[in-house]
């Protein structure tokens, strides 16, 4: 089956939340803590369990731990030189997770970075090429598709879009590119692009889909959700967090239940036409198995989108 044949896609939940709950030994990280991106190297049976138990609970796509794989953000951690084996390593542990599953595919996640251009953290010459280098591995390695996601300035987004499609015309590839951005609680991306204006710069290049993730939970995704269903024409997703995070004895938790975030994105998807879903920070397998649930005889709304 491909992936346009499917009404509704279900993406993996929470790459970050599920490492950080994992009981790894401080051998794996070799000095490089934080750095998760590092553990597709020394711990991949890990990375590819981790893959596996979103691929049982009913995720059609999992996401590779690539998230942060530029070689300007694994430079913080002095891995810039590791970069190409990083994101090679981590295609190999979500195709032998689909592997072994049977079924699912694999989406090369392509992350914001820690600099952001509008901001004048680095040139658009540095960012492209970083994202360049990245992308041509995770397509050479042999993603499904790519996600571009958590996309928090637009001039960053058409960075990464350009450096993307450029790649795929050199190596004349037909691989789908999601893309996704994160609207914050005033309405705008950070660096204060909102969605209809977003959706205007995306639009030309072509993307299999278009929507949120991370920021919030889905409650307060609700008007750009509602925005896009009359206002873009291409597939829609939403991969919220398990609403605002809170500290509970010290620790970082997400409080909405797997039911209740099943709840909500069910009526994304039956009430506004919602095709891709799946969960940002603090999402479970359970979630998504919930999730999976939930869908199981919902049919996405027809839409009329205004022209």
């Amino acid at each position: 089956m491909k992936l346009t044949e499917k009404d509704v896609l279900i993406l993996d939940g929470a790459c970050g939340t599920s490492i950080q709950n994992m009981d790894l030994p401080d051998t794996v990280w070799d000095g490089n803590e934080g750095c998760n991106e590092y553990l597709c190297l020394s711990a991949p049976e890990r990375i590819k369990e981790m893959h596996l138990s979103f691929l049982r609970a009913g995720a059609d796509i999992v996401e590779t731990n690539s998230f942060g794989g530029t070689s300007i953000v694994l430079g913080e951690y002095g891995l810039q030189d590791r970069a190409a084996d990083i994101n090679r390593a981590a295609v190999a542990c979500a195709r032998a997770a689909v592997e072994e599953h049977g079924a699912g595919w694999v989406a090369g996640s392509v992350g914001p970075g820690t600099k952001l251009p509008s901001l004048g953290h680095i040139t658009v010459e540095d960012l492209e090429v970083a994202y360049r280098e990245q992308i041509e591995t995770l397509v050479d390695a042999g993603v499904d598709l790519l996600i571009l996601e958590t996309a928090q300035d637009i001039l960053q987004l058409k960075t990464v879009l350009i450096a993307a499609r450029s790649i795929l015309e050199e190596k004349n590839r037909d691989i789908p590119i999601m893309v996704s951005v994160t609207i914050e609680s005033t309405g705008t991306m950070l660096a204060g692009t909102d969605i209809a204006a977003a959706a205007a710069i995306i639009e030309p290049f072509d993307v299999f889909s278009f929507g949120l993730n991370c920021a919030t939970g889905p409650e307060d995704m609700l008007s750009s959700i509602r925005w896009l269903s009359h206002n873009w024409s291409g597939r829609i997703s939403c991969i919220p967090n398990q609403g605002l995070p809170e500290i509970v004895d010290g620790k970082t938790t997400y409080p909405m239940t797997p039911e209740a975030y099943a709840s909500e994105l069910k009526t994304f998807v039956g009430d506004w036409g919602v095709t891709l879903a799946g969960g940002c920070c603090g999402t479970t397998p359970e979630h998504i198995a919930r999730l999976k649930e939930s869908l199981e005889k919902v049919k996405p709304a027809e839409r009329e989108v205004q022209s």
